[in-house]
């Protein structure tokens, strides 16, 4: 049997599981995100930073403040995990806190010139991991996995 004769007899079956409910669905949705976050979380150490915080800081760098709600949404962290990490990247000068001029209860993060300094680090370091999983998995495939689950993202909300 060739390999890609494999493969397609692979796909076959992982198609029918899927139609009929497989139960591994999640778990290789998991295992996909754990293999990719922690290939960039390995990158990032070596920058001193963790996979949440380049989230936090890729978000803030536009220039804008946003919303610690916001900010979790996209994180997607828990509040009392993303106050500990806003924290400490404050204590870092990545960011800053301000409150909203046009709602007084509300706090902007903000991310400072040295933060965004950093993130470009960072992004080199992520970008570098990134061309990596390309060249492991194939762009048709990355292009074709990252346009079924935004379908899926889109019909699931």
């Amino acid at each position: 049997m060739t390999t890609s004769s494999r493969a397609d007899s692979g796909d076959t079956a992982t198609v029918a599981a899927a139609a009929h409910g497989g139960p591994d669905f999640a778990r290789l949705l998991t295992l996909v995100e754990r293999n990719v976050s922690s290939r960039f979380g390995e990158a990032l150490k070596a920058g001193g930073a963790t996979v949440d915080e380049w989230r936090i800081l890729s978000l803030l760098a536009g220039g804008t403040g946003r919303a610690m709600t916001e900010i979790a949404e996209f994180a997607m962290l828990p509040a009392p995990t993303l106050t500990k990490v806003v924290d400490r990247m404050a204590a870092a000068n990545l960011v800053y806190r301000r409150v909203d001029s046009a709602d007084r209860r509300r706090v902007l993060v903000i991310a400072s010139a040295h933060g965004r300094q950093v993130l470009r680090r960072w992004d080199a370091a992520v970008e570098g991991t990134w061309d990596g999983l390309v060249a492991d998995i194939g762009s048709e495939e990355i292009a074709l996995l990252r346009a079924l689950l935004t379908r899926m993202a889109g019909r699931l909300d």
